[in-house]
C-alpha cells in the first residue's frame, strides 16, 4: 500500500505526534508498505531525508518554533502523480489538512484524520486569542473530520467528545503507539550522576515541550512546594521550550532552585535514562488526547502523577499505576508527589509493575497492526463507491471544486457559527446587568 503522511509538524521538532508519525511510518515500511511523508520546511531539518517531502512554509510562526505551510506547490502534485498513494493520513485539520482534502480529491483517493489534540487549547499561539476563537477552532476541526472518510481518536474520551461536537464521520479508537521494548532497559545511575542528583533522591519530572497548554506553571508550582517539604527530593525538566524561564522563576521563589535540573531535549539512550532516573512522572496537560510520555513512562516502569483529562484517564489508574488529580489544585498534586515518596519499597515494586502492564497496551507493534486493517477497510469502502465511474478530467475538476467549495463553506460557517455565540452571550450579559439595574431601582424605591 502506498500512504502519504501529512502533517503540520514534524522532525526536528521533538513532540508526541512527531515521533508518532516516525515511528508509525517506519513500522508500516518494515511490512513492506510505503510511505510518504508531507511536512513543512524547517530551517534546522536535516537535508538528507528518506521518504519525506518539505513544502515551502513561513518560519517561527509568531515567536514559536513551528513552521506555517505556504499554499501547495506544483511539485506536490507532481509528486503524488508519481508515489501514486492509495490512502491519505492527514494529522492536522487546518493548513496542511487542507492541503490534504484538495489533494484527496485531486487524486480521487480516500483520506484520514487523526485528532491528535484538542485545538482550542492552543489558541494563544495565533494573534487574538478569545473564546469566539476557541469556538471557531472547534468547529472548524469538527466541520473537517465530517469532510474525511474515517477519524481516529487515539482514546475513547476523545471519541466521545468528537461525536458530542458533530462529528458524523465514522471514528475509531486507536491509539498512537509506542516502542515499548525501547524504553524497558535504561540506566538510572547514569542520568543521576550526569546531572549531580543524588542517587538516594527522590526524583519528580516531567518530559514534555515546555509550553503553556502543557500546563507546565501550574505544575511547576505543585513540584516546587512538594520540593519545600522535602529535602531530598529533586524535579527534573527534560524538554525546551517558551515557559522554561516560568519554571525556574517559580522555583527560585520557593527557594528550591538548586535542587532543579533543567536537562534541555534529550534523545535515544539519554531519553530513556532520564525516564528510569525518575521516581515519579509528573504531567497536568489538559490539551493531551493521549499523551504519549505517559505510556513512555510506564514502559520504563515509572509511576504517573496526572491531573484528569481526555487521553489521560485512559493511562492513568488512581492507587494503581500513579495518581490521577481530578482538577488543577496545587496542594492535591503536591499530596500526591507526597504519597507517592511515601510508599514502601514493596508498594513502590508493585506500582511499577503496574505501569509496565499498562505501557504493554500502546505496543506500536500491536497500534500499527489496528491502522493498516483502518486503511484497507477505508480504501476498500471508497473502491466499491467509483464502480462505474469514469473517472475523466471533467469528474476531476467537480472534484476538485466540490472540496474548494467544502473548505471555504467549513471556514465561513465556523467563523460566523462562533461570532453569533459571542453576540448572544453578551446580550445576555447586557440583558441580566439591565435587569438587575431595574430590580435594584425598585427595591431603591
Amino acid at each position: 500500500m502506498n500512504i502519504v503522511m501529512m502533517t503540520n509538524t514534524y522532525k526536528p521538532i521533538l513532540g508526541g505526534l512527531e515521533k508518532s508519525i516516525e515511528v508509525f511510518s517506519s513500522e508500516y515500511r518494515k511490512r513492506g508498505h510505503h510511505v510518504l511523508i508531507v511536512a513543512p520546511e524547517f530551517k534546522d531539518a536535516s537535508q538528507r531525508e528518506y521518504g519525506v517531502l518539505r513544502v515551502p512554509a513561513i518560519q517561527n510562526f509568531n515567536g514559536t518554533d513551528f513552521s506555517v505551510e505556504l499554499p501547495v506547490p506544483n511539485h506536490l502534485f507532481k509528486a503524488f502523480k508519481k508515489f501514486r498513494p492509495d490512502i491519505i493520513h492527514t494529522h492536522h485539520p487546518f493548513l496542511i489538512g487542507d492541503t490534504a482534502l484538495r489533494m484527496s480529491a485531486q487524486q480521487n483517493i480516500p483520506i484520514i484524520f487523526t485528532n491528535h489534540t484538542l485545538y482550542e487549547k492552543n489558541t494563544h499561539y495565533v494573534p487574538g486569542d478569545s473564546k469566539a476563537m476557541k469556538k471557531f477552532v472547534v468547529r472548524l476541526a469538527t466541520g473537517f473530520a465530517n469532510l474525511c472518510d474515517h477519524v481516529i481518536a487515539p482514546s475513547q474520551s476523545v471519541a466521545d467528545l468528537l461525536i458530542s461536537r458533530g462529528v458524523r464521520t465514522p471514528v475509531t479508537v486507536l491509539p498512537t503507539g509506542i516502542d515499548v521494548e525501547k524504553f524497558k532497559t535504561g540506566n538510572c545511575s547514569a542520568f543521576r550522576k550526569l546531572f549531580g542528583i543524588p542517587q538516594d533522591a527522590f526524583v519528580a519530572g516531567i518530559i514534555s515541550r515546555m509550553a503553556p497548554e502543557k500546563n507546565i506553571v501550574f505544575l511547576s508550582q505543585a513540584a516546587a512546594v512538594f520540593l519545600a517539604k522535602n529535602k531530598n527530593a529533586w524535579f527534573v525538566v527534560v524538554g525546551d521550550g517558551p515557559s522554561l524561564d516560568e519554571i525556574k522563576t517559580i522555583f527560585r521563589e520557593l527557594n528550591v532552585e538548586s535542587r532543579l535540573v533543567c536537562a534541555g531535549s534529550l534523545k535515544d539512550t539519554q531519553l530513556v535514562n532520564a525516564y528510569h532516573a525518575l521516581n515519579v512522572f509528573a504531567f497536568a496537560s489538559h490539551s493531551e488526547t493521549q499523551g504519549l510520555v505517559l505510556a513512555e513512562a510506564m514502559a520504563a516502569g515509572t509511576p504517573v502523577a496526572a491531573v484528569d483529562a481526555p487521553g489521560v484517564r485512559e493511562v492513568v489508574k488512581d492507587k494503581m499505576n500513579g495518581r490521577l488529580i481530578p482538577r488543577d489544585n496545587v496542594g492535591q498534586f503536591a499530596n500526591a508527589l507526597q504519597w507517592m515518596a511515601d510508599l514502601s519499597a514493596a508498594e513502590t515494586a508493585a506500582m511499577a509493575r503496574s505501569a509496565r502492564k499498562a505501557a504493554e497496551d500502546f505496543a506500536v507493534v500491536k497500534c500499527v497492526e489496528k491502522v493498516l486493517r483502518l486503511y484497507a477497510s477505508v480504501v476498500r469502502r471508497h473502491a466499491r463507491r467509483q464502480i462505474n465511474l469514469d473517472d475523466n478530467p471533467w469528474r476531476k475538476a467537480m472534484r476538485m471544486l466540490k472540496a474548494q467549495t467544502e473548505l471555504m463553506t467549513n471556514t465561513s460557517g465556523a467563523a460566523v457559527s462562533s461570532v453569533m455565540d459571542t453576540q448572544q452571550v453578551k446580550v445576555k450579559v447586557i440583558a441580566r446587568r439591565v435587569k438587575r439595574g431595574v430590580r435594584n431601582l425598585l427595591t431603591a424605591q
